[in-house]
Parts: C-alpha cells; structure tokens; sequence
C-alpha cells in the first residue's frame, strides 16, 4: 500500500478539482437517498382513502392523545413518588423509588418524542397545504415529478464527479509516467540490459493503466458509494435505529471477506502483469528478428511459443475474474442475509403490533407496513453500494500491485553518480579539452596523458571477469586501434570511457583527473559514438542527424552530411533531408545508415570518438567513403576504434592487442608483426574473423 500512496501524491497539485468531485459526490448520494424516500408517501396514497392533509390530522390527533396519556402516567407517579417522602428508609423502600424514577425518566423522554413527532407532521401539513394539491392522484403526480427533477440533478453530479476524477487521474498518471520516464533514463546501461526493453514496456503501458485504473476507482467509487451507504444508512436510522444497526452486524464478516479477497488479488495481479512483460518480449524479439524468423522458417516454433506465453496468461487472467467474480455475490448474500433478518424482526413487530422482541426494544411505537417497507427499501438501498464496493476493493488491489512494479523500478538508483558538483569539461578556442581550474589540479605530479587506463579490471558477473589489469596511456591526438579475437574485451574497454559502466577495479584518468570526479554530462558531450549497430530513430534524417546538437541548423547538417559524404543520396531522396527514415531505419541500406551515423558524430564535433566496429555492415564503395570522411574528420581528436579490417588499421598511429581480457601487445603495425603471435594469427586470417 505504501507504493500507492506515493503514487496518489501526484493527484496532490490537483486536489481542488478533488474537492469540486467530493462535493458533487455527496449532493448525488444525498439526492439518490431522497429519491426512496418518495416511498412512504406513494404509498400511503394508493392504500390510504383519506387525503395527505386527513391522513395527517389523524396522526397529529393520535399523537396528543398518546402524549395526554404518557403526561398522565407521569402525573400517577408523581404522586407515587410523594407518598414515599417521610416513609422510613428501607432496601425495599429504595428499590421502589428508583422504579418510579426509571419509570418517570421513560414516560418523560416518550413524551419528548412523542411532541417532535407532532411538530414534525405539524410542518409536513403545512408543506403539503401551501405546495400539494389536495386531489391524491395529483399529489401522486407531483411526487413522481419531484423524483424525474431530483433522479436529473443526481445524475448531472454524477456526471460531474466522474469527469473532475477522470481529468485528476489522467494528470496524475501523465506526471507519474513523465517521472518514471526521465528516472528510467538515469539508470545504467547494465541496468536495462538486466531487466530488457518488453519489461520496460509493459510497466509504462499495462501496470500504469491499472493504477489509473485503481486511482479512478478510489477517487470516484470509494468516495460515492460509501457516501450513498451513509445517506441510506441515516435515513433508515430515522425510521428505527435498532433496526438498521441489526442489518449493519454484516459490516465486519463482509470486511473480513473483503481482506482475504483482496490480498490474494494483489498477488494473482502481480503474477499477471509478470506474464504481460514476457508476451511483450516474445513480441519484440520476434518482429524485430522478423528476417531471421523467416529465413530459418521459425515461425511454426515462434506461434508455439507465443501461443503457450498466452496460455499462461489466460490462466492467469482467469483466476483474476475468479477472485473479482466471487467478490461480488458474497457480499450480496451477505446483504440480502441481514436485509432478511431485518425484515424479519420488522415484520413480527409490525404484525403483533409490538415494539420489543425477548425484552429488546426495537421502536418507540409500532411500525406502519409502509414504514416497514420503506425501512426495507433503504435497507436494500445499502446493500447495492456495498455489493459494488466488493468489485472496487479488487481494482484498488490491482493498482497496488501495479505500483509497486512501477516503483520497483523507479526507486533502482544509478551505479555510475552523474556527479552534478564535479569538474566541468569544456573546450577552449583551439578545440583542446579543459577543466574548471579548481577541479583540475593536479592529482599527482608531472605531465599527465590525455587518457589513462590505470590497473583496470571489470566483469559483467561475480567470478568471470571480461578484463583485467587494463593499464594504457593515450595520447592527445592520436588514433589507438583495439584489435583482439571475439570476445576479448574490446567493446567492454570503450564502454568504459563514457561510463556506460565503472571498473570494477583501477581507474581511468582523463588529464590526471578520475573519470568518476568529472561532471558526467559536460564530458559526454564532449564524446561520440559510431557502432556496428547502427542506431536510427523513426524521424527524418535531418532530425537523426542533429540527434546530438539541439539547436543545429540546416546548413550545420547539411555540412556534417557531406563531410560522411551522405549529402548526395541524402538529396536524391524524395524528400531530401525531411525524408523518413523509418524503424530502426529501414527504408536506408546499411552503408546508407552508417553514413548518417558518422555525420551525426561529426556534427556534434567531439574532442574524443569511439568507433566500435563502424564499417562491418558497409560495402566495399561505402567503406571507402568512409575512410576517405574520416581522413578529414580525425586530426586533432583522440580516436578510439575497433576493427577486423586491415586496411583500417592504416589511420592508426599504434594499435593495442587484446587477449582474453589483457593486454598482449602494444605498438605500431611493424612492430607488432614481428613480436606479438596474437596479432600475427589476426593477420594472416586477413581480418576474415569478425572481432565482436
């Protein structure tokens, strides 16, 4: 319940619509409540010969008479009560004054009643002289026009809570996503590797729709119905309080049912939504590997699997409709039960004309069929808000159960700290890397390199470590090639640059300074990024390109363009630079998409670039291209990049060879053929082998 509430603090900026929706709430169960009270008097209209004003005077009549009576009892034991003055005190003598007391006290407090009672019909003849007419069938007439008046206002409240509720939800979860999608950002790249994009997913769609759901419910049934009960529940008490609390002893069994229901709710939706992200999954591998299904004729398999994923949540979902199908009649049994009961007790008093069943007193006087009719209508009255408020409990558990997937994610905290207060990494007039001077004072004395790799070690797992005891110098300027078999550790030693992820071990300097002291979004800037995988969004190429520089202008993309020398296809496309890419880029070739990668490295002008792999999906003329951009593009930046092609090695000024997470050599290409057996087996393969 915790995670809900935090959830429902996002309604908070909104709570005078909420205020607005509880006073409409409370006028439509106030109106619905008047509406059974027509009851009585239609009643007494068809089964009466008399008119209101007759039927009236006959109560009032009988009312006096009744109070001359119960005035003369007290009269009788007044006098009873001065007769025991100056008689000697005995336990017997005292015994007999406290009767006479007890019975002074009742007669005197049915006296009382008995006169709000002749008041109270006092002005109902008055209302019903100035306002009724005095034929019955238009008296009737009236009435029925009074309740199609009152059932229209109830029913434009109803109208109006619902939508102030509707609109307070629908902003509330607009917040709460918008949150949980800027916090899902923060988090690490492991960290959506280690829960996976269908997961994601599901948790923005399906569990934020069953908190709105759950959050709709609470703000608008939770608050109406109950409200409708205690309408009911107060009119009911004015026709016999006794009555209506005997019909209430259902109230505790029916919450004590409600709160095993909705605990084994909670975790059937749990379990429900878990299922939901795995068909989101299934999904996204099988559209996005769509080629790879087809050409392997998997989809035979793919409908198996999908289909026993569907299963499992069929079943799933069934047994949610199970728990929220039995809530319901239930609790009806258990109201229509203590409605019965009611009746019951209500129908002995009104038949033998008694007030008291086994020496409980029930009423002051006895009840009217009418009155008894109209207690039972309001008894049934509340049960129907109650029989609903069965089905909300499920909902409300439901959208717990949803918010605390929500916030399981949104409370995970970032490993690698963003650092806001660290050194802040700009670029001077030469294009050079610097940092505030605070920030960057020496760690340690002498020149520092540019980038330092010192005594680094990482895994992905405990106990299978991907790289160790890493240590390298980079010098300003230069282009380091990483060469190395599949899976050496080549990508994992870039990603450690822009700390997509943090040594486990060591550390990795920039100008003598700790990556991890560095402010991380002023460095990032400052670093871009062409992978194997290229990586287009569904926006036209222009907006692809300028994916890195906000405020770029066309003549900047357009420049950055015919420096990866992608301006020439880029403008023989129907629509030029506003063309669609498509998903994923589709509807490019892949040296197409590569090029427009390149350029959108190029245009946001970093001092460092990483190059992982950025030709292995060109042809051999796009390749060249691309070669030819970077000639142009490289001097004067420092050049990570790795490559199973040879001839790319020529932009290197030394290249670094891994060997199963360690460093095996180091140095020019001359140099490296004639020491290191690793790079000489790379070598004579040609670069065949792709290095991953």
């Amino acid at each position: 319940m915790r995670n809900f509430l935090r959830a429902l603090r996002h309604a908070w900026p909104y709570r005078g619509r909420l205020a607005l929706s509880l006073v409409c709430a409370i006028l439509a169960a106030m109106l619905w409540g008047l509406n059974f009270t027509s009851i009585y008097p239609i009643l007494k209209i068809l089964g009466s010969e008399q008119s209101l004003v007759q039927e009236i005077d006959s109560r009032i009549a009988t009312t006096e008479k009744e109070i001359e009576a119960a005035e003369g009892d007290l009269e009788r034991f007044g006098v009873k009560a001065r007769e025991m003055v100056g008689v000697p005190s005995t336990s017997q003598v005292e015994q007999r004054l406290r009767d006479i007391t007890r019975d002074q006290v009742k007669r005197e407090a049915r006296v009382e009643s008995l006169r709000r009672t002749v008041y109270h019909w006092r002005v109902a003849r008055k209302f019903v002289v100035d306002w009724l007419p005095a034929d019955p069938f238009h008296v009737l007439a009236v009435l029925l026009g009074l309740v199609l008046i009152a059932t229209i206002l109830k029913c434009c409240f109803e109208f109006l809570q619902d939508w102030l509720v509707g609109s307070v939800v629908g902003r509330s979860i607009y917040d709460l996503r918008n949150r949980f999608y800027q916090q899902v950002l923060r988090q690490d790249v492991n960290q959506f590797s280690e829960r996976g994009t269908a997961d994601l997913m599901s948790r923005f769609t399906v569990d934020m729709e069953a908190l709105g759901t759950g959050t709709k419910t609470l703000f608008g049934r939770v608050v109406a119905e109950p409200l409708r009960v205690i309408t009911c529940v107060v009119l009911a008490a004015m026709i016999s309080w006794r009555l209506t609390l005997l019909f209430l002893v259902m109230v505790p069994i029916a919450g004590f049912l409600l709160g095993k229901i909705g605990r084994t709710m909670k975790q059937a939706t749990r379990r429900l939504l878990e299922r939901i992200s795995t068909i989101y999954k299934i999904l996204q591998e099988s559209f996005s590997g769509i080629r790879v299904v087809k050409i392997y004729t998997m989809e035979p398999y793919e409908r198996l699997r999908f289909r026993d994923a569907t299963r499992d949540y069929y079943k799933r979902a069934m047994k949610v409709v199970k728990i929220d199908a039995v809530a319901g009649p239930t609790i009806e049994v258990l109201g229509i039960a203590a409605v019965a009961v009611a009746l019951l007790v209500g129908s002995y008093l009104v038949l033998r004309k008694e007030t008291s069943i086994f020496g409980l007193k029930f009423t002051e006087q006895p009840l009217e069929t009418e009155e008894l009719l109209q207690l039972y209508v309001f008894l049934l009255a509340i049960a129907d808000p109650v029989r609903k408020l069965s089905s909300v409990f499920t909902k409300i558990q439901a959208g717990e159960a949803a918010a605390d997937r929500i916030y399981q994610c949104m409370d995970r905290m970032p490993r690698i700290s963003p650092n806001p207060e660290g050194a802040w990494v700009s670029r001077d007039r030469l294009g050079r890397l610097v940092m505030d001077p605070v920030a960057s004072r020496p760690v340690h004395g002498g020149e520092h390199p540019f980038l330092e790799f010192r005594d680094v070690c990482f895994s992905y797992d405990p106990g299978r470590p991907i790289l160790s005891h890493i240590s390298l110098e980079v010098r300003r300027g230069e282009v380091l090639a990483v060469v190395g078999g599949n899976g050496c550790g080549k990508s994992t030693l870039l990603s450690l640059l822009p700390r997509f992820y943090d040594p486990d071990h060591g550390s990795i300097f920039i100008e003598g300074i700790d990556l991890r002291t560095i402010h991380l979004r002023s460095f990032r800037q400052q670093v871009s990024m062409v992978t194997q995988e290229t990586v287009l969004f569904d926006d036209t190429i222009h907006n692809n390109i300028a994916y890195g520089v906000r405020n770029a202008t066309t003549e900047q993309v357009e420049a950055a363009a015919r420096k990866a020398y992608a301006h020439s296809f880029i403008s023989a496309l129907p629509q030029g630079y506003q063309t669609p890419a498509g998903e994923c880029g589709g509807k490019l070739s892949g040296g197409q998409k590569q090029r427009i990668c390149l350029a959108r490295a190029i245009l946001r002008d970093p001092a460092i670039l990483i190059l992982d792999e950025f030709t292995s999906q060109t042809d051999t003329e796009s390749e060249a291209l691309i070669h030819k951009a970077l000639a142009d593009f490289l001097p004067g930046r420092t050049v990570l990049v790795i490559t199973h092609r040879l001839h790319t090695l020529e932009i290197a000024d030394r290249i670094l060879v891994l060997d199963n997470g360690r460093v095996a050599a180091l140095g020019k290409h001359n140099e490296l053929m004639d020491s290191c057996p690793v790079y000489q087996r790379l070598h004579e393969h040609g670069g065949s082998r792709h290095a991953a």
